[in-house]
């Protein structure tokens, strides 16, 4: 068993979505073969600090800081968006890197975030959250279409019409009447695991209040029900875009709190910028 006895970190959430984070900018503090079982022990609610998974701090040789983080199944992500905001915060607060604006290094990318400070308080953070594939192979998906934009997918004992997208991290993408009627434990799993999608997805079913504003529930694949998905946000608020069930500018309300995206067009692309606000609980030793 990894021992961690003596581990500094710091526990931080952005709307419900609860993290610790750890430094090794200076140099590495987990051994790269023990981060999978230490991320495990780490996320456990009862016997570890708990958390929606693990965000590490790194150096970069492309963006001003590097980013990565770990589901609490020990499985490495791509990237979350509500972690980058977190990892944005305790960055700043830290003093590893007191800019405004940064770029970091993602498995999904170099993402950019703008800090808003009250004083020397960062309070809100928007991140540029780069552009989505809807091509089946990129995601990946096993279809005989190009794109799977609200098409039909059995799961159990029913069909749900689906939109996968990727924003470097894939998520299927599920419009319904009433979030609230959705059994996300029974549903959730059973599409994160579907035969269709070779390496999972996570999983999101969106009701449309108004072309301005959404209500959403989440299944991240590695991690089950969460409060809230940054990355799982951004593909609903894009994906609403693109079937015209959204204007660029929306509001989304997840069981956690709220975001504002403002989806973008470029290179024939869709992107999104994402704002929202990050917290930090405690700081703590293991």
């Amino acid at each position: 068993m990894v021992d961690l006895k003596g581990l500094k970190f710091s526990k931080m959430h952005g709307i419900g979505n609860d993290f610790p984070i750890i430094n090794e900018f200076d140099g590495e503090v987990i051994p790269e073969a023990d981060k999978p079982e230490a991320c495990r022990i780490l996320c456990h609610r009862n016997f570890g600090v708990g958390g929606d998974g693990v965000l590490f701090v790194e150096p970069s040789e492309v963006a001003d800081i590097g980013y990565r983080m770990f589901n609490p199944d020990g499985s490495e992500a791509e990237m979350c968006g509500n972690g980058i905001r977190c990892f944005g915060d305790f960055v700043y607060r830290k003093g590893i890197l007191k800019q405004e604006k940064m770029t970091v290094e993602t498995r999904a990318g170099i993402k950019t975030i703008e800090i808003t400070l009250d004083g020397d308080e960062p309070v809100l953070f928007k991140v540029d959250m780069g552009l989505s594939t809807f091509k089946t192979p990129e995601i990946p998906m096993t279809s005989d279409e190009e794109e799977f934009l609200d098409g039909e997918l059995d799961v159990l004992d029913t069909k749900f019409n689906l939109t996968a997208i990727s924003v470097g991290n894939p998520h299927a993408i599920i419009f319904v009447d009433d979030v609230d009627e959705i059994d996300i434990s029974k549903y959730g799993p059973a599409i994160e695991a579907h035969e269709v999608f070779p390496e999972k997805i996570n999983v999101h079913f969106v009701e449309v209040i108004s072309k301005n504003e959404g209500k959403m529930i989440t299944w991240e694949r590695g991690a089950g029900v969460t409060l809230a998905c940054g990355t799982g946000a951004t593909s609903t608020a894009i994906s609403g875009f693109k079937l015209g069930l959204f204007d660029e500018n929306v509001l989304l309300h997840l069981p956690g709190g709220d975001l504002k995206f403002n989806v973008y067009e470029k290179d024939d692309a869709l992107g999104a910028f994402m704002e929202g606000p990050a917290e930090l609980v405690f700081d703590g030793e293991f």
